[in-house]
């Protein structure tokens, strides 16, 4: 999400098409089985010809292996694909219709001259921009007749990308521009920049460390060994994390009593304690002895830490005994807001892996899950009292009148049960809500408006035509969010021409105060409350409103603030202030739903909050908004760093073009780079511009000076996000956060010694290596042991005069090797000799492997 270039969506050129005459092409339009049979057996493929012409050039490829020809003709048959470039030509023969976001439509035109079995054409295309990864290209394209069920194509429903798409193996295909001066990763070059950080780990402490690192530990000689003996003592306000320790200590296989600190311990104890004099919130003491550990915290969720804290420092295998360094540890975090953000707009996902990442986030002391909640693509969240924003809003499947569902998107294909779809129930929600405070997190519920809020539109609009089929007028309109008459025209980033809603109607406020009063009481209702409201606010398609009589009936009224449509953002953002007010919230936003342009913000004594939050994400170094995060802190915003380049976890692992996400803000993003982000001083990280050159100088690569930090104390923290629109299933969603969130949670709580102006890249090294064979021999085996998914960096390898030498970014991990094709594997343990001429490659931590990459001398 976000960004005028996150996407860099692309306009196809001019096509063309070869179309061999059809020799067997039946007069009428196809029957359900032969739709059927045509798109079982057909073959629907897609290639990068050459990113380094004047114009990307790309190709689809329709060819037919099955027995039933298209007829030549005006037919009713249609193809319909997803694509995250737009196309805007049609070939000779066909035409091509961009219907709405990725959808697109291939029809027969009157010249058509068939397809016959056994024959296949062609559609050559250019591009604005390139595409050099897999996950650029969507799965599940289907074939339809007016009707007739639709059908997808077999060889596109897949989540194997490669399938479909021709090999990207050519520096013309993996290359995004000339000059692109990050180098494509292979074997080779891995090995090579391995070598440093496997020399570092060599000289690091391996014993297990707490992570994130605390403020200040003093380890002393000796352990403390904890079994079953001890016992647990707890003040009576600490129950739920005295429950919580005796849980997570039975699951590493250790049983323990506990009782309130009003029952005499007769042995070995873990003390729980509130000491409000800790006067930091969040703010912990431990130490541990021989026959006693001591937790005391400023408030419940210092505690919390400090049991993190211990819990930090125990293997990922249960044992019936563990060991413990004697030690005292005095901590604090960084920042107060230490998030991550998780969009489930796009594509959903399902509770489980909700519930695993906020276990995930309670263990690295991160205390924000930031739930985006609504889309273009999807409303993921039951509102009692309006059914349809579940009904229509959360399931995808094709129904050109989204009367029953959204259009399709994403690769979700035209079935309602396809990949994407689905929502938390109020009682889900309230769950995850119950989950996330007995771990100290706040959830953030994002309802992204007035951009970005199509699902929304399109179920209100479903709404509005039922109950006024029932002679229900005014309850029709009670909540609806378009102007049947606005004709503005606008295309979104995300091609989108009608995902705006409607600011100038009441019933936007209507709608806006129902979905807070009905999130309220879920909270209420799970024991907590609602504290933060995100109101989105980003990416609204210029030209919304421009034509509607509604505004212009608002300009017409003479209402001070509200003179055109520049004024119409800020209006919003101060409507749903008022509301947020009254109701006690604060409200968040993204930093370009708080501005008029890139360097002014709105004016922020007329928002009447007491907070006012803004996630700062558009950085790109050399486009010249990295600034905007100070802007605002400096205008009395409360900013939360969220930058692309180095926090955005859609990104891809590392430049490859097997490597899944969207590569705008950087080509990629990798453990290390996470872990090397300092948000102290944000304009220290520009390292590169997007085409990999050095950035020496960033106040020269702008062209002005840069704003300096006046209120620092407004800068809130940080924040990871993830965006799905590549991420259709659970394995594939917490591949790409983890590991990735363990450095973001370091960063939040832990300042380093080498942050600055000028790091010391020498003493980060040597702390990154450490850092890395933690994650590789005590946290990743965590992760594991949840069941869940994660990402391995592939290893790097070379052939050296017939000896295989192999090493992992992450040191620690095993790394195999297979020399029959992957047949069988071996570990790898040390130099060996292979006769072959290729060798596959991976790396392994218990059943979770890498990516298979082959080497050859």
């Amino acid at each position: 999400m976000k960004s005028a270039g996150r996407h860099l969506l692309t306009r196809f050129g001019a096509l063309t098409l070869a179309l061999g005459v059809s020799h067997s092409a039946l007069a009428a339009g196809l029957t359900q089985q032969q739709l059927g049979e045509f798109a079982d057996k057909a073959q629907l493929n897609f290639a990068v010809v050459n990113n380094l012409a004047a114009k990307p050039e790309l190709q689809l490829t329709l060819g037919n292996d099955s027995s039933v020809a298209l007829p030549a003709g005006k037919g009713d048959w249609r193809i319909y694909f997803h694509s995250v470039r737009k196309l805007d030509a049609a070939p000779e023969g066909l035409t091509l219709r961009h219907v709405q976001g990725d959808l697109h439509e291939l029809a027969p035109t009157a010249d058509f001259k068939g397809l016959a079995r056994g024959d296949s054409f062609q559609v050559p295309y250019t591009a604005s921009a390139s595409m050099v990864s897999y996950s650029d290209f969507m799965p599940r394209a289907f074939i339809t007749q007016p009707g007739l069920r639709p059908e997808v194509f077999s060889n596109t429903d897949t989540e194997n990308l490669q399938n479909f798409v021709t090999p990207i193996a050519s520096a013309q295909q993996q290359q995004r521009f000339s000059p692109d001066l990050y180098p494509i990763a292979t074997a080779a070059t891995r090995y090579e920049d391995n070598l440093a950080v496997n020399q570092a780990a060599a000289k690091a402490d391996a014993s297990p460390k707490i992570i994130p690192t605390p403020a200040e530990v003093k380890y002393r000689k000796g352990n403390a060994t904890l079994d079953s003996s001890w016992q647990v003592r707890y003040a009576g306000r600490l129950t739920g994390e005295a429950n919580y320790l005796v849980e997570q200590l039975k699951a590493a296989g250790i049983t323990l009593t506990s009782a309130a600190d009003h029952v005499a311990a007769t042995g070995k104890v873990i003390e729980l304690r509130v000491d409000a004099s800790l006067a930091t919130a969040e703010a912990y003491s431990l130490a541990i002895a021989a026959d006693k550990i001591t937790i005391i915290g400023s408030d419940n969720a210092g505690a919390f830490y400090g049991i993190q804290s211990v819990l930090s420092l125990l293997p990922a295998q249960p044992a019936s005994s563990h060991s413990l360094p004697q030690l005292s540890v005095n901590d604090a975090p960084r920042y107060s807001w230490r998030g991550m953000h998780y969009d489930m707009g796009r594509n959903f996902h399902g509770k489980a892996v909700t519930l695993r990442l906020i276990e995930q986030m309670a263990r690295y002391k991160l205390n924000k899950l930031h739930l985006h909640l609504t889309e273009d693509e999807g409303w993921r969240l039951e509102i009692p009292g309006l059914p349809e924003l579940t009904e229509i809003g959360a399931k995808r499947c094709f129904d050109l009148t989204e009367q029953n569902c959204l259009l399709t998107q994403l690769g979700t294909g035209p079935h309602a049960s396809g990949s994407g779809n689905g929502y938390y129930s109020t009682d889900d929600f309230i769950e995850i809500i119950k989950f996330a405070s007995a771990r100290h997190i706040e959830v953030v519920p994002e309802i992204d408006m007035p951009g970005h809020a199509r699902a929304a539109v399109k179920s209100m609009e479903a709404r509005y035509h039922k109950l006024l089929k029932a002679g229900k007028k005014a309850e029709a309109e009670q909540y609806l969010l378009s102007d049947p008459l606005d004709k503005s025209q606008y295309m979104t980033v995300q091609n989108y021409t009608d995902n705006s809603i409607n600011v100038c109607l009441s019933s936007t406020y209507a709608f806006v105060d129902k979905v807070i009063y009905e999130l309220q009481q879920m909270y209420r209702k799970a024991g907590t409350k609602l504290v933060t409201f995100h109101m989105g606010g980003d990416e609204v398609g210029a030209g919304s409103w421009t034509a509607s009589p509604a505004c212009n009936a608002l300009f017409a009224k003479g209402e001070q603030g509200v003179a055109g449509p520049a004024d119409l953002k800020p209006y919003f953002v101060s409507k749903v202030s008022a509301i947020t007010s009254l109701r006690g919230l604060d409200i968040a936003g993204w930093e370009d739903g708080l501005m008029y342009d890139p360097n002014n913000t709105f004016n922020r004594s007329q928002f009447a909050n007491k907070h006012v939050l803004a996630n700062a994400w558009d950085n790109i170094w050399e486009w010249g908004v990295a600034d905007r995060a100070y802007r605002l802190a400096n205008a009395g915003y409360e900013p939360i760093l969220s930058p692309a380049t180095h926090l955005y976890f859609d990104h891809p692992h590392e430049a490859n073009p097997e490597e899944r996400g969207y590569y705008w803000a950087a080509r990629y993003t990798d453990i290390a780079k996470v872990f090397g982000f300092m948000p102290d001083n944000l304009y220290a990280n520009a390292d590169k511009t997007r085409n990999g050159a050095p950035i020496e100088n960033l106040e020269a690569l702008v062209g002005r000076a840069l704003p300096a930090l006046e209120k620092p104390e407004n800068l809130r923290g940080m924040q990871g996000q993830v965006w799905t629109e590549t991420i259709r299933t659970a394995a594939q969603l917490e591949q790409m956060i983890y590991p990735r969130l363990i450095p973001l949670a370091e960063r939040a709580w832990h300042k380093a010694s080498w942050e600055g102006d000028k790091p010391n890249t020498s003493a980060r090294a040597a702390e990154w290596a450490a850092f890395a064979l933690q994650l590789s021999t005590k946290e990743l085996p965590k992760l594991a042991a949840l069941g869940g998914d994660f990402y391995l960096p592939p290893p790097g390898a070379i052939i050296d005069k017939g000896q295989l030498l192999v090493n992992a970014s992450l040191p620690g991990l095993a790394i195999d090797y297979s020399v029959d094709g992957g047949k069988n594997w071996k570990a790898f343990a040390g130099a060996e000799i292979v006769e072959t001429s290729s060798v596959m490659v991976r790396t392994r931590l218990g059943n979770t492997t890498s990516r298979v990459v082959t080497v050859s001398p």
